[in-house]
């Protein structure tokens, strides 16, 4: 659901309003009742669920445990090699 921006014409407070694109623009402040106008502003979206990539799209399988493993053998042949 988008969010659109609207300003105030009396108080000139911002408020950001999520809207589905079919509802009608709001006309009046919640705060004080005066006219609002609503605004161009960039594009912003919100994640929904119980959690993004990690949880959501993050395979089984860990490639970095691969990668943790090799660094640490790495770092032992440079010790040894630097005592020999």
């Amino acid at each position: 659901m988008p969010i659109y921006e609207y300003e105030c014409t009396i108080c000139h407070k911002i408020h950001e309003i999520m809207q589905r694109f079919s509802d009608e623009p709001l006309k009046n402040c919640p705060d004080c009742g005066g006219e609002l106008k609503k605004l161009i502003s960039q594009s912003s979206f919100v994640l929904k669920g119980s959690g993004w990539y990690v949880t959501d799209y993050a395979r089984k399988n860990n490639s970095n445990n691969g990668s943790k493993k090799n660094n640490s053998n790495q770092k032992q042949q440079e010790t040894e090699k630097k005592s020999t």
